[in-house]
C-alpha cells in the first residue's frame, strides 16, 4: 500500500482489513490467467475442462496444506458465510436423529449466530456459552452446557472485532468426549495463527479468501473425513455432493495463491505494528481502553474504546481525511446499536458505541499506523474542547 504522504499529496490509509483485504497483485494475476487460459467448465472431461480442474485441485492442495487436511476434506464454497451455513445447517439436518441441541459462543460472527437462531426457530434448542471480560470462552462453561442431545458446538478461533483467540483444543476435546461435533469459524485467523487439523480434534473449520488478500466470493469448509452433512444445494454434485454448482475457477485459483502467499507472511512484523499503534495512542490518550486479551489475540486487530466521541462521528471524520477504520463487524455497518461482542464482554452500551476497530495487513506501514493514532488522538482532543 502507498504511504500517506507522497510528494505532498495525501494517500488513503486503509485500516479495515478485518472487514476485507486488498487483493494481492500476484493473486489478481493468477486469477486473470485462469480466466484467460482456463475458462472451460472444470467439471467437463475434455482437455480444456481438465486444465481448469487442475487449477481447482492445485488450490485445494494449497488450502489443505495450510489446514493439515487431506484433499477430499476441503470443500470449496462461495465464502465464509456459506461455509458456516453448511456446517451448522448441514450437521443439524444430518444428525437430527441423534440430537436437537446446539451450543455457540456469545461472540460469534452473525453468519454463525443468526444461523443458530434460525435453527432454534425451527425447533432446535440453542445454548450460548458466555465469555469473560477479555472476550474468551471458558471451556468449563461449554462443559456445563453439553448434554447427550448436543449435536454441534461452534466457537470461533479468533474474534473478528477484538482478535481474541479461543481455547479451541480444550473445547474440541470436551465435544469429542461427549460425542458432539465441533466447528470453528477460522476466517480471521486462517494463515495468521496455526490451525492444524491433525492436532486439533475439529470436525468442521470455516476459512475464507478475502480476509487474506484473496478474492471475495470464495471460501472453504474443512469437513473431517467420514463426517455426514446434508448439503444446502442440490444440483450437479460437485465437491463430493456437498456443494453443487459450476466451479468459480478464477476465484478458487486466487484463493490458493493467496493462501500460499499468506503462509510466507511474517505475522510477528504485523503484531509489532499493532503494538506500535496502541502504544502511540495510549501515550496521547491515557484513558483509552484496549479490548481483548493482552497477549493471546491476533496481531492484526486492535479494538479501542475512546473517551469521546461516538464511533460513528469519529469514523466519518477520519474518512474525510482518507483514513478508513470501522466500528466492528462489517456485517453490522450502518447500525447504531452497540456491538454484541463488546456487550458480551461486559462493556456498557455507551462505551461500546465509543469503540473503533483498527485492523492491519502485510501492506500496512509504520507511517500509516502513526498517522491513524495521531488522527484519533486529535479527534478526541477536539471534541473535548
Amino acid at each position: 500500500m502507498e504511504t500517506n504522504i507522497d510528494n505532498g499529496m495525501a494517500r488513503d490509509i486503509y485500516l479495515d482489513n478485518a472487514a476485507t483485504t486488498r487483493p494481492d497483485p500476484a493473486v489478481l494475476a493468477a486469477m486473470a490467467r485462469a480466466d484467460s487460459d482456463c475458462y472451460a467448465n472444470a467439471s467437463t472431461v475434455h482437455r480444456m475442462g481438465v486444465a481448469a480442474g487442475r487449477l481447482i485441485e492445485r488450490a485445494r492442495a494449497s488450502v489443505a496444506a495450510a489446514l493439515g487436511a487431506e484433499l477430499p476434506e476441503v470443500v470449496f464454497t462461495s465464502g465464509g458465510t456459506e461455509a458456516n451455513n453448511l456446517a451448522l445447517k448441514g450437521a443439524a439436518a444430518a444428525l437430527a436423529d441423534r440430537g436437537d441441541h446446539l451450543i455457540i459462543s456469545a461472540v460469534e460472527h452473525p453468519s454463525v449466530s443468526r444461523v443458530a437462531q434460525a435453527l432454534a426457530c425451527r425447533g432446535l434448542r440453542l445454548s450460548i456459552a458466555p465469555v469473560d471480560r477479555e472476550g474468551v470462552v471458558d471451556p468449563a462453561a461449554v462443559r456445563s452446557l453439553l448434554t447427550g442431545r448436543t449435536i454441534l458446538v461452534s466457537v470461533m478461533h479468533a474474534n473478528n472485532e477484538t482478535g481474541a483467540i479461543q481455547p479451541l483444543h480444550e473445547i474440541a476435546m470436551l465435544c469429542r468426549a461427549q460425542g458432539a461435533l465441533f466447528h470453528t469459524d477460522a476466517c480471521q485467523s486462517f494463515t495468521r495463527r496455526p490451525l492444524d487439523t491433525r492436532g486439533l480434534p475439529a470436525d468442521l473449520v470455516t476459512v475464507d479468501a478475502h480476509k487474506l488478500h484473496g478474492p471475495k466470493g470464495v471460501g472453504a469448509l474443512y469437513v473431517r473425513r467420514g463426517l455426514r452433512l446434508t448439503p444446502l444445494l442440490d444440483g450437479g454434485g460437485q465437491e463430493n455432493g456437498l456443494r453443487s454448482g459450476t466451479y468459480n475457477t478464477a476465484g478458487i485459483t486466487g484463493f490458493g495463491e493467496a493462501v500460499a502467499l499468506a503462509m510466507r507472511t511474517d505475522a510477528a512484523a504485523i503484531t509489532t505494528l499493532r503494538d506500535r499503534f496502541e502504544a502511540r495512542l495510549a501515550a496521547a490518550i491515557p484513558d483509552v481502553r484496549i479490548n481483548g486479551p493482552v497477549g493471546n489475540r491476533l496481531g492484526t486487530i486492535s479494538s479501542v474504546t475512546l473517551p469521546r466521541p461516538d464511533a460513528k462521528t469519529l469514523l466519518h471524520s477520519l474518512s474525510r481525511q482518507g483514513i478508513y477504520l470501522s466500528a466492528g463487524s462489517a456485517c453490522a455497518a450502518g447500525r447504531t446499536e452497540p456491538s454484541q461482542v463488546l456487550l458480551a464482554m461486559g462493556l456498557a452500551p455507551e462505551a461500546a458505541l465509543r469503540t473503533v476497530r483498527v485492523s492491519l495487513s502485510r501492506f500496512t506501514t509504520e507511517q500509516e499506523v502513526d498517522a491513524a493514532a495521531d488522527a484519533l488522538a486529535r479527534a478526541v482532543r477536539e471534541v473535548g474542547g
